[in-house]
């Protein structure tokens, strides 16, 4: 990267950690340095020099309408007008509250936050209080944001820079976590019995997208269910990456399982810092001021982000946003396997609505150990080559890549054609 990105980065190393507030930005997995992005509009966004690319990160999910949607953006310019914050109630959060009870029937009661991983924590802190039990489970490179008790064995950015166990995190608190493979519900069973009830909750992506992208088999996660039912605790859907973008109902109602509990951020900010939890009444009376469990936010319920959240979802459903994704998804799909086909390059091409994930291995890959067999080193070398003609993918193997409505047959073709170029040129 040369121009005025180059002298951007070199500036902001200077007073930033990295030069990013985010570490996957830095692009130390796929070398290089970052681009500095000065506007975006749809499907599409400009660096500082000039440079055009079709998107696929958009904003690591948000995005799902493209960037800056009219709706959204007129939405956030009239309550803004009205005021920015005010830590007092506002119309908005009770909107948003009531529509994604409504969209995801287990969400009885909801709190909203800034972060997922503010949610993630704040679900954890409940489950415990709520069960009186201290240890979690959860499952290798999912990834839950980076509260001390969840950066074991995580994805996504923990994942891309070698530090799945992060320094800083006391032992103790890790001892309460544990980590095991995905898809596997036999030593899911046998966690339970070696840890008679000790066990408060378990968390899980149910489709994981934060080590590429793979999915549940069979009944894993009936079978989860069913499993934390039987033994008192709690079953934590983080939908973070997958609620209101994969269908209305997220990947509960794919899957027709029930949480007790879901983590729920990206979409439902339609771009603005946010997140949010909520699942059964009983449990989330527990929270202040009505019960035991402490958690506030000063900037909680925000009500820029509860309007570009509520225009967001609401525009998504006027033009039946999930079939158009779907379409989109389903053509990129084609197109892909077809470039695919046409390599002797092991790979494995995974989509479930609007995400997508090209891995660089052979399939199949249904856990993060299948996942870490991918050529990182061919991967990164297909990234630069689809960022030199101008197409944008996650600078991760271990991210997953987002279609939105504003991507049109001709974006997806054009990508698809870039896809093909890049696979031959290595």
């Amino acid at each position: 990267m040369t121009g005025r990105s180059t002298q951007l980065f070199a500036a902001a190393q200077k007073r930033i950690p990295g030069g990013v507030n985010s570490p996957v930005r830095a692009l130390r997995n796929v070398g290089g340095e970052p681009f500095f992005v000065e506007r975006a509009r749809g499907s599409r966004v400009w660096d500082v020099d000039g440079r055009e690319y079709i998107d696929y990160v958009g904003s690591w999910g948000p995005a799902i309408l493209g960037h800056a949607p009219k709706v959204v953006v007129d939405a956030v310019q009239a309550v803004a007008e009205r005021g920015l914050s005010f830590g007092i109630p506002n119309p908005f959060e009770v909107e948003l509250a009531e529509l994604i009870c409504e969209w995801m029937p287990s969400i009885e009661k909801i709190r909203m936050v800034n972060s997922g991983t503010e949610a993630a924590m704040s679900c954890l802190r409940l489950a415990r209080g709520f069960t009186a039990r201290d240890k979690i489970i959860k499952f290798d490179g999912c990834y839950h944001g980076h509260a001390d008790s969840l950066l074991v064995q995580a994805g996504s950015g923990a994942l891309t820079h070698g530090r799945p166990d992060s320094a800083g995190v006391p032992k103790s608190f890790a001892d309460l976590t544990i980590s095991l493979p995905f898809n596997n519900i036999d030593l899911v069973r046998k966690t339970f019995i070696e840890n008679k009830d000790e066990i408060a909750a378990i968390i899980l992506e149910p489709i994981p997208a934060n080590a590429g992208l793979y999915f549940p088999e069979n009944n894993f996660l009936s079978s989860l269910r069913d499993e934390c039912t039987k033994h008192g605790a709690l079953l934590i859907f983080d939908e973070v990456m997958t609620g209101f973008r994969v269908a209305r109902g997220g990947a509960q109602q794919i899957f027709g399982v029930k949480p007790d509990l879901t983590v729920l951020g990206k979409v439902i900010g339609g771009g603005l810092p946010v997140g949010a939890f909520g699942g059964r009444a009983e449990i989330m009376d527990r929270l202040s001021p009505d019960g035991p469990v402490y958690q506030a936010g000063t900037l909680s319920g925000n009500p820029l982000a509860m309007v570009a959240g509520l225009s967001q979802l609401r525009e998504l459903e006027r033009i039946d946003g999930w079939k158009l994704l779907e379409d989109l998804g389903a053509q990129f799909e084609q197109l892909a396997r077809a470039a695919v086909a046409k390599t002797k390059i092991e790979l494995t091409f995974h989509r479930i609505g609007s995400m997508f994930c090209l891995f660089f291995c052979s399939g199949p890959i249904v856990d993060l150990t299948g996942a870490k067999r991918s050529d990182l080193k061919r991967f990164t070398r297909f990234f630069h080559a689809c960022l030199e003609r101008g197409v944008y993918f996650a600078p991760s193997q271990f991210e997953t890549g987002f279609i939105s409505t504003a991507h049109t047959t001709d974006d997806i073709s054009r990508t698809a054609e870039i896809v093909g170029e890049a696979l031959r040129s290595l």
